[in-house]
């Protein structure tokens, strides 16, 4: 036999067993993540128009929520630290039950977007969903008097953020996300806190509207506000996301099932 033996074979995965998951995902990495959303709950970046709330900086990472832990888990831990959130920072609160909506819908569409086997397609049944929104979000706004122009250009996050989640730019972002090129997981992560956020915020705004009418003026007046606003969730999400992820893939922490980084 000669001195240097090279043993060759299928390359193995080294899974720690054993300890509670939800959907593939260890229950500590889902307590983690909440708790950084609360944290995060505490330090506002907007002003809600209207009610005079404020916008916590925790929604800039919810998408980011979701590409790490998947859909199920990604919800659930935006969903309680959200929740949390609520009684610890009131002040960033706004409507309780519509903040944490927002934080569960932000988070499992963003843990949709696997470019993965198993559950790649269930990107299809939100969009569904997400027409079905748009559809009753503009017909409403048509019934108050409102013009199609401005609806138009008042909805353009949510239509913006829809055709980029339905067209196979959805795709691209995951791969973005998924790659090894810092500068191409920057520009995934932006666009697709971009997509996620305005996607979540029509899934916010359809129920808020039917509940509060307001006119063709409020209108006008948000169709600047609203671009910035998720510029700036975009922004937030992109600063923190490329340095969670460039620290995970570092320290070789195991991935959880589902997620896309």
């Amino acid at each position: 036999m000669s001195p240097l033996t090279v043993t060759q074979g299928e390359e193995r995965e080294v899974k720690t067993l054993g300890g509670a998951s939800l959907d593939g995902t260890p229950l500590d990495y889902i307590v983690v993540l909440a708790a950084v959303v609360t944290v995060l709950a505490f330090i506002p970046f907007s002003i809600t128009l209207g009610s005079g709330g404020l916008f916590p900086m925790s929604q800039g990472i919810f998408p980011l929520v979701g590409w790490i832990l998947g859909p199920v888990a990604g919800a659930v831990a935006s969903g309680i630290g959200t929740l949390i959130g609520v009684f610890l920072a009131p002040h960033t609160a706004g409507l309780p039950l519509i903040s944490i909506w927002v934080a569960m819908v932000a988070s499992f569409t963003a843990g949709t977007m696997s470019i993965a086997k198993g559950r790649k397609y269930w990107w299809f049944g939100l969009t569904l969903i997400f027409v079905i929104e748009l559809f009753l979000y503009v017909r409403h706004a048509l019934s108050n008097g409102v013009s199609p122009l401005t609806i138009f250009a008042g909805s353009f996050i949510n239509w913006s953020s829809l055709l980029l989640f339905a067209l196979p730019t959805r795709s691209l972002i995951a791969k973005c996300i998924n790659s090894q090129k810092p500068l191409l997981v920057t520009i995934g992560i932006f666009f697709g806190t971009w997509m996620v956020m305005g996607l979540s915020h029509l899934s916010a705004a359809v129920i808020t509207y039917y509940m509060f009418n307001w006119p063709e003026e409020t209108w006008l007046f948000l169709i600047p506000i609203m671009p910035i606003e998720n510029l700036v969730r975009s922004l937030i999400g992109t600063f923190i996301g490329i340095r969670v992820i460039s620290g995970l893939r570092a320290i070789g922490l195991m991935k959880p099932k589902q997620a896309i980084y």
